[in-house]
């Protein structure tokens, strides 16, 4: 049930989106084995209720103005493949290759309730 993140603007909808729920971001390069292997495992492991999380998919090579402002908006390096976790308006966990993990968010989700 992914978004997808294509333009300046859906930035803005995600920090504001953040303030009422929690919000994923997955930076994906198509052309990188790697982060489809990060992908693929990801969306296996990943069974969270799209009505407590928003979940953003950015294609970073064709999006890179983007993926950018994501590095310069919420102050994490750049990194691909990389998920990013959004919470009012901040990034609060953030993980890259093979430490990307859907039970880190699920864990998250708890600790919210």
């Amino acid at each position: 049930n992914w978004k997808p993140l294509e333009t300046l603007s859906e930035l803005i909808t995600i920090e504001k989106d953040s303030h009422q729920k929690l919000v994923l971001i997955f930076k994906h390069s198509t052309r990188c084995s790697i982060s489809r292997m990060a992908l693929k495992q990801f969306e296996a492991d990943y069974n969270i209720d799209s009505s407590k999380i928003d979940a953003y998919f950015l294609d970073l090579l064709n999006f890179r103005s983007v993926s950018n402002e994501i590095a310069n908006k919420f102050l994490v390096e750049h990194q691909s493949p990389q998920l990013l976790l959004i919470k009012e308006g901040k990034c609060i966990y953030h993980a890259s290759h093979s430490d990307i993990d859907a039970e880190v968010i699920a864990s998250f989700l708890k600790e919210i309730k």
